[in-house]
């Protein structure tokens, strides 16, 4: 029953399917968005990149504890105002960053952005997330994942052509 899915373990998560380029297909809340930007993929990695610099281009989201910006770094930050704990599963420059997170104590989430340079010299970024957790839909759904997948994806658009 979705509503009770807990999904794997963070730990699982993090190695056997974040740093593995996976997300939990039999996650109850998913979704993926991608949008095309006109700026080369170094512009748009920097900008993910420097997390402490998301409140200039990103406004729902800010760090509130990062490190080096590696595998198996752990951070802090809040979206919407909802604490999470993550941890850096794939840092490869202009390529993909990819972390595990929890929240509220009981939801688990691979998070997947990727980056990929189009023939014309534009920059194609895609992310993706899985979220689970005992009783996650009855707060949370694809739906309204999607639509802040999309808020971030126009903000971050916004930003890196500017």
């Amino acid at each position: 029953m979705k509503v009770l899915y807990a999904g794997p373990s963070i730990e699982r998560l993090h190695e056997e399917y974040a740093k593995k380029g996976r997300l939990d297909e039999k996650a109850p809340v998913r979704s993926s968005s991608s949008v095309v930007i006109d700026a080369p993929v170094a512009r748009v990695w920097r900008l993910l990149a420097d997390m402490h610099d998301w409140p200039q281009w990103r406004s729902d989201a800010h760090v509130v504890e990062l490190g080096e910006v590696r595998p198996d770094a752990a951070f802090r930050w809040k979206i919407r105002g909802m604490a999470i704990k993550s941890t850096f599963a794939v840092v490869a420059p202009e390529r993909e960053l990819t972390w595990t997170g929890t929240a509220m104590g009981f939801v688990k989430a691979v998070d997947r952005l990727r980056l990929e340079e189009t023939a014309d010299g534009r920059t194609r970024v895609t992310v993706e997330e899985s979220m689970s957790g005992p009783f996650l839909t009855l707060l949370y759904s694809n739906a309204r994942l999607r639509e802040g997948h999309d808020d971030m994806l126009r903000m971050l658009k916004t930003a890196a052509e500017s």
